[in-house]
Parts: structure tokens; sequence; C-alpha cells
């Protein structure tokens, strides 16, 4: 007998279906011994399912056939990965023997989970992707884990049913063919997105570093990139972590792209929706795969990971080179593409670059109370380590220096340095960039192309002739130009100008203390 049931595969962040086959053929004695046959690409995983799946029908009462038995996941010219297809192939079986009354398949019906030995359903990765797929090819019904149902019941014109175990799956499918069929799991994104973000941290807590602040704001204000630059203990780390605390809160659409991404790298646990931007901070030995994502079939790394959020590296200098130039494609294009034999994945990669470093080996070039023991060479060859095209896509280096004890020990500061009311500065910012930017499909100044920078940042003569000189003196590139521009642009928007004055390039020529010539 043959039975159809339906699931899907997920390949980077989207999912395809998968149409699986169950054939029960009866054994002719010992010629043709009873077995189990999976075909159809199937990975170790998917192969090692047949014992998963035969202990767990016998663990709950149900009859595992001894006739040779053949499942075939079609398309067939796909691989298939993982233990999601252990509930669709039981509930094919449990169908072909018979033991779903009155269906011959299942194929209204998408249904994706691990099961265990006992026969309980473990949570999957991907359920917002299935989800998704699920509304687009009109199948109405999605049964899933109950761990991983929240995560797909966000989408709207499906109905999630979430599922304990194969005895719960088998009572589900029988019941909505009844007349009062279950209610689907709901939930109010309206009401997840409308909680405010409780952050245990704010900026009020960082005593001094004003212009380091200021430049957060700027860089949070516009989607730009920064560096921060200072000795041991001057509060880079403390900063940058801070940096979420006065981003714009994340919309819907948003939400939903960057749940997708945490959904198929199996981060999202049952939150249902991540509504908090991301803030990720790789160690400095992680590989170029494990920052940009890879893999026989590509998983996303630490840049799509940290997509509408901020990916953070610590001591950038102490990065492999490779693994940094790497970093170049995704800060132009918001976006990464992995090409493998099998299969090309591009992934989203949005994200604020934030960078830290010291201003030498040692940490105390510059500083006024402690002695630098490098030599001028070994600066150069420490900097070196970050080449020119990367530094010129950084839009703001921001120097850190030492927290004076004055400052440690003074009163609190002003409540206008809370990161609350940094974050209403940096919102009436973005809205003017929002209006600026209507039906262009950006929505930051950072994200700016030269055409729009030649529309939406002009400059008066005097502030030319600023810059001119500037570029000369510092030796900067084209695209350093148009960084400094982008970052002029948002001086003026933080201020409500709608014009770029002399002191907004002014203040912008001042955070490219960093590039190359400024170490000669």
């Amino acid at each position: 007998m043959l039975f159809r049931t339906l699931s899907a595969a997920v390949y980077g962040i989207d999912a395809d279906l998968v149409d699986i086959e169950v054939d029960l053929t009866q054994s002719r004695g010992e010629t043709e011994p009873s077995s189990v046959t999976i075909v159809g690409l199937p990975d170790a995983a998917v192969r090692e399912s047949r014992e998963r799946i035969r202990a767990a029908m016998q663990n709950c009462g149900y009859f595992f056939p001894f006739q040779k038995t053949t499942i075939n996941l079609a398309p067939a010219d796909v691989r298939k990965e993982g233990a999601s297809f252990d509930l669709p192939i039981a509930l094919g079986i449990l169908g072909a023997n018979g033991d779903l009354a009155e269906h011959y398949s299942l194929i209204h019906i998408l249904c994706v989970g691990e099961l265990s030995l006992d026969g309980r359903v473990r949570a999957i990765k991907g359920a917002l992707p299935i989800a998704i797929l699920a509304r687009e090819a009109s199948i109405r019904h999605v049964v899933l884990p109950e761990e991983s149902a929240k995560e797909a019941a966000v989408v709207e014109g499906v109905n999630v049913y979430p599922v304990a175990d194969l005895r719960s799956a088998v009572k589900l499918i029988a019941d909505l063919r009844s007349e009062a069929p279950p209610l689907p799991l709901r939930v109010e994104t309206a009401e997840l997105l409308s909680r405010t973000e409780q952050f245990n941290i704010d900026f009020k807590e960082v005593r001094g570093q004003v212009s380091a602040k200021r430049a957060l704001e700027i860089a949070s204000a516009g989607g730009h990139n920064i560096l921060l630059i200072g000795p041991p203990g001057s509060g880079k780390t403390m900063l940058a972590k801070r940096l979420p605390t006065i981003m714009p809160p994340l919309e819907f659409d948003a939400a939903l792209e960057l749940t997708k991404i945490h959904s198929v790298a199996g981060l999202t646990g049952r939150a249902g929706l991540v509504t908090e931007r991301p803030f990720r901070s790789p160690h400095h030995t992680i590989s170029d795969a494990g920052l940009i994502g890879g893999g026989s079939v590509p998983r996303p790394g630490e840049v799509s990971l940290a997509h509408q959020g901020v990916l953070f590296l610590d001591e950038l200098p102490e990065f492999d080179r490779k693994v940094l130039e790497v970093l170049r494609q995704p800060l132009e294009d918001q976006k990464v593409t992995i090409s493998r034999a099998a299969m090309s994945l591009t992934f989203p990669a949005s994200f604020m670059l934030v960078g830290s470093m010291n201003p030498c080996p040692c940490g105390y070039w510059s500083d006024p109370t402690r002695e630098c023991r490098c030599s001028p060479l070994q600066i150069q060859r420490y900097i070196g380590r970050i080449s020119g095209p990367l530094l010129d896509r950084i839009d703001i280096h921001i120097d850190v220096p030492a927290v004076k004890f004055r400052e440690l020990t003074g009163d609190a500061l002003p409540e206008t340095d809370s990161s609350a009311a940094i974050r209403a500065r940096v919102l009436k910012a973005r809205e003017r960039q929002l209006q600026r930017f209507r039906g262009e499909r950006i929505f930051c100044n950072a994200a700016m192309t030269p055409r729009m920078i030649r529309v939406h940042c002009k400059i008066d003569s005097q502030s030319e002739r600023m810059l001119e000189s500037a570029m000369m003196r510092l030796g900067l590139s084209a695209r350093a130009y148009d960084r400094i521009l982008k970052v002029s642009r948002t001086i003026a928007d933080l201020e409500g100008c709608d014009k770029i004055a002399s002191t907004h390039v002014s203040e912008a020529v001042g955070y490219r203390s960093l590039d190359r010539t400024y170490w000669t």
C-alpha cells in the first residue's frame, strides 16, 4: 500500500517542500527479507531515522510492519539533512499500515519533528521558514513540536498545531477531519513587539568618555560602522555592549527576517519572535567560515546572526587578516553569498560593525601616565594588520582615552546621558531619514548609494575647501570621502538641520583619525 505525507527541508533561511512516499510490499520469504529503505539523497541522520521510528512506534503501542518498506523523499535530486523527517515518515508508515482511518494521504498537512525512542517529539530548527513556506504553498495546517510551535505561529494565514508525542499527532490527524476540529495555536505579534525592551545596562553607568558616547550616538543614528581606539581598561567593551540600548526598536518585517536566521541556527528557543536587536561578539580565534557562514549545506555565520544588530569585534588586530578581509563584501552589500558544490545560498547581513583596539601592541601609545615601549615599526605593523580597504568601510574612528580619577568618583551623570535620552534623539534622526528615503528601500544614511550622496549630501564652498584639505593631509580615498559625507548628513539630522554645515563636516573629518597616513 502507498501512503503520502508532506514535510519540508530548510536550505539557507528558506524552506522547500519534501513529498514523502511510503510503500509497503509483502516480503517473499527468505529471498526477499523484510527491510526499510530510505531513498532520495538522505544524509546519515535521515538514514538512522529507521531505528528511531521503529522504537517510537513500538513504545507508543503501534505495530511496525514486517513488510518490505520503501520510503522516498522527493524531489530525489536534492540532499535531505537532519532528523525533522521522523514524524512525517512515522505517520506515513502508520497510514500505509491502515492505522490512520479514512486517510489515503496527508498532503494537506505539513508535518515536521524529530522522534525520541519513547515517541516524544523533539524541537526542530527552521520552524518559521517552514510556516512561511506552508502559507506560500496554500497549505492550511502545520504540525510541529511544542517547543517550536510558538515560533511558527507568528505567521498569519497558517494553522499551527503543537504536538507532544506520536500519539497526540495521530489523534490530531483524526480530529482535523472531525466536525469540531481543534483550535490552532495563536500568537499576538503586536503584543510581542509592543513589549518594552528591558535592558540591565545603561549608558549613564559609563563615567566620562563624552566624545565616545557622542560618536556612538552618531553611529546609531545613521547606522554607521565604528572603531573604538584606546588603552586597556578605558571602557571600550563597556561602551560597545550598551550600543543596542540606543538603537531603534525592531519593526515586524525586520523582526521576522531576523527570527528566520536565528530559527535555522536553532537560537530562538521558546521566545517565538526575536524582538531585540542582536549583539554578537565572537572570539578573535574564529575562522572565516564561522564569521561568514559555511558547511556542505551552508549555515549562517556571525555576520548573519548579527543581522539588524551589532557585530562587535574586540581587539580587532588580533583577528586573522584573512578573516577580516571576508567582511568587505557583507559591509558593502549587506548580504553574504556562500557557494558550494551542491548549492549556492544567500544570507542577509545588514549589521553595524563595532571594533575595538589598542593604539599599539602594549596599549599605551600617547598615554600621558604610562610609558609606551613599542617602536614606531611595531606600531605600524600592529595597525597594518587591518587593511586600508577595511578601514575605509568603517565610518567613524574614535579615541577612547583612559578615564580620569575625578570622573570615576564624581556625582551621577545627568539624565540626558541615559540610554533612554540618547535613544530619543536617535529616533528623531531616524525619522528624518525615513522621510528622506521614502520609496528608496533604505532606512539609514549609512546605506546611501553614490547617487543618493550627490542628492542628499550637498555642501557649501567652505565645507568643500575644508574637505579637500583633509583629503590631501590624510591621504583619504574616494570611499572615505563618501563616508565623511554620510556621517556629516547624520550629524546634521541629529541637530535637526536640513543642510550640512561646515561644523558638521569638521566633526565628521575628525572621526577619520586612523587613516593610514595618521601613523606616518
